[in-house]
């Protein structure tokens, strides 16, 4: 085991030439940035997973939130939700199939999406049409998805979270003078001293990342789940890396760039949760506005260019290095994925007024949604095909714009 650790803490791996570990140990007059302090992330993630579940198990209308302290309990019960009751979002889920034992043997037991085989089998047995049987599985499906209050609650925890956390970036980093030029991310790197606003900035939002790591899997899983996870490993691993490597002061001007967008896409979310669609529009424009400005734009331009040229004229080579600018560019190719999207569903808010329904939708729905009791089957009926509608607003792209969405 120790040759292990040795192989993989290599100093000429990590570090620049003729640098130590022995030279960034923290003393009574600098303290730089130590791997285990990154240990203080997972019991505070762990805390944060566990009071969602215990938000799940103690009330069944409660939302679930990714609170880091036992304020953001309160948050949830005595902030999000009265405020979502007061703006009148609908506490009701999605419409609850009707009970049937045959049905829901084969939903829990056997599959959620039957065959055509399936559910001609299923049409003789219970004497219903097919369409009415798929409408069946359909709204069951819907009925394990998060009501529009839940999910109300869960947008107001984040556009907080991210509120909150982008204003103490700006407030620190407004101090910084990396921030008026990047090239002093580099100046006396790497004995540069760990400063305790920026140690605790680095903690709050690696644990909160850790969160959602833990989260996922419990939640819906979307389309785009491989994309989402992707992007969760990447950020984590980088927030690590560059903590690790004292990369911290360009890591900061990243976190606070990628928080910016968050805070409109979830305003969008709520605005469309209260059924305020010309405002959920427009702050939905404005976000993609922000969010191509700063991961198309901002982030390569001021960002890439300080990690793939300025770093590298200020200390040379090494390998570290080049694993966090790869890192940073695998980032790159998941903003220019989100921003397709995102520019697809713009441009259909455009040229039709309304934003299309996302394929990542959490909820199906359908033209016959309104159909709520299985017809009889009759002898003139014929075979249908479950049919999709073309679109509700702004809320199905809302709900999987971004990470983030998620950044």
């Amino acid at each position: 085991m120790a040759g292990i650790l040795a192989w993989f803490w290599n100093e000429r791996f990590w570090l620049p030439h003729n640098v130590t570990w022995a030279d960034l140990q923290s003393t009574e007059e600098a303290a730089f940035p130590q791997a285990e302090d990154l240990y203080l992330a997972f019991p505070l993630a762990f805390c944060i997973f566990m009071i969602r579940l215990l938000f799940e198990s103690c009330t069944d209308d409660s939302p679930v939130l990714y609170q880091a302290e036992v304020i953001w309990v309160l948050h949830d019960r005595f902030i999000a939700k009265p405020c979502a009751l007061g703006l009148k979002v609908q506490a009701n889920g999605p419409q609850k199939a009707q009970p049937n034992a045959i049905l829901e043997k084969v939903f829990t037991a056997i599959t959620k999406h039957p065959d055509e085989k399936r559910l001609e089998g299923l049409s003789k047995q219970l004497d219903w049409d097919v369409r009415s049987i798929q409408r069946w599985f359909r709204q069951r499906r819907n009925q394990e998805k998060p009501s529009t209050l839940r999910k109300f609650c869960e947008s107001m925890w984040r556009f907080t979270f991210y509120l909150y956390i982008f204003t103490y970036g700006v407030r620190f980093l407004k101090k910084t003078p990396w921030l008026w030029n990047t090239r002093q991310c580099w100046s006396g790197y790497p004995y540069q001293p760990l400063m305790p606003d920026l140690h605790y900035y680095y903690i709050v939002e690696l644990s909160f990342y850790w969160s959602l790591m833990f989260s996922q899997f419990i939640d819906v899983k979307r389309k785009d789940f491989g994309i989402m996870f992707t992007h969760h490993i990447v950020t984590v691993t980088l927030i690590t890396f560059s903590y690790v490597t004292n990369l911290t002061r360009v890591g900061t001007l990243i976190l606070c760039l990628h928080d910016a967008a968050d805070i409109v896409l979830e305003a969008a979310k709520m605005a469309n949760y209260c059924k305020c669609q010309k405002l959920s529009d427009l702050l939905f424009l404005t976000f993609a506005v922000v969010f191509i400005v700063s991961r198309l734009g901002i982030y390569p331009l001021w960002i890439l260019n300080t990690t793939l040229f300025e770093l590298y004229e200020a200390l040379g080579n090494f390998p570290a290095l080049w694993v966090f600018n790869v890192l940073l560019i695998v980032l790159q190719i998941l903003h220019c994925f989100w921003s397709y999207l995102i520019i697809k569903a713009a441009y259909k808010a455009i040229s039709k007024g309304k934003v299309a329904k996302d394929a990542r939708s959490d909820v199906e729905s359908s033209s016959d949604e309104e159909e709520t009791v299985p017809r009889s089957k009759a002898p003139h009926s014929t075979v249908t095909t479950n049919g999709t509608s073309g679109a509700n607003g702004t809320n199905g792209y809302l709900t999987a714009a971004t990470s983030s969405e998620e950044h």
